[in-house]
């Protein structure tokens, strides 16, 4: 028995957060080969997560179909529930905070460990749940602000910089990390989205000129393509 884990995950760790390096697409294969709705399926997961950070929606929107439909075939709701709490974890990393509507209509057949991942994402989740997280996610899940830093996945990091401001624990360090993060991947979702925050933040803060240095930066990081800037989101933050 060869898993689809072991066959097919590599490159997918590149921007998966670690639930989805662990289970998305973790069905067991009988023969060598690795069957096509498998790749079909990791291929379309990356270029949908790729498109979305890059702030192309028409691109992610197609290609999260695309996956959807090939993980449907399996009739596995494991599987699909994974893809979708991959999908909602883009959205938190550029603190976009909304339901897990994908996810939500599998939580009954989905695995404890997903349940919990899914309230995580809602900055939900309650104490008895962290140790279902993967481990790099426990101690931001328990408020450890300085674990973000220590997370080598740029995702997770983003992840887990989005889940501990909505419980109001996004010390400045934090949030500095969320955007270098991003910038270093070049993921123009979030980083308008954490350079917008912390511009507001400047701004609140009586800082005029910091506050002026980061619009700047934001206007930089927006001259693309129309076709491929994000929707005007708004950041809101948890009192």
């Amino acid at each position: 028995m060869k898993t689809a884990k072991t066959a097919m995950m590599p490159t997918v760790t590149k921007f998966a957060v670690p639930l989805a390096t662990t289970l998305l697409l973790a069905a067991c294969a009988s023969g060598p080969k690795t069957p096509d709705w498998q790749l079909e399926a990791k291929g379309a997961m990356e270029r949908s997560v790729a498109a979305y950070m890059e702030g192309n929606s028409r691109v992610e929107l197609a290609e999260l179909a695309r996956a959807r439909s090939q993980l449907s075939r399996t009739g596995r709701a494991d599987l699909l529930a994974t893809a979708e709490l991959l999908h909602c974890a883009t959205r938190v990393a550029s603190l976009v905070f909304e339901p897990c509507a994908g996810f939500e209509k599998l939580r009954q057949d989905a695995a404890p460990a997903e349940r919990a991942y899914a309230d995580y994402l809602r900055g939900q989740l309650q104490p008895q749940g962290i140790a279902l997280l993967p481990p790099q996610q426990r101690a931001a899940a328990a408020g450890n602000a300085g674990a973000v830093k220590g997370m080598a996945d740029p995702l997770s990091q983003l992840v887990a910089a989005g889940v501990l401001l909505q419980s109001g624990k996004a010390s400045p360090a934090v949030i500095a990390q969320a955007i270098d993060s991003a910038s270093s991947q070049g993921w123009r979702r979030p980083l308008l989205a954490w350079l917008g925050l912390q511009a507001q933040r400047a701004e609140q803060g009586g800082d005029a000129q910091e506050a002026a240095r980061l619009r700047r930066r934001i206007a930089l990081a927006e001259h693309a393509p129309a076709s491929a800037l994000p929707p005007k989101e708004a950041v809101k933050e948890s009192k």
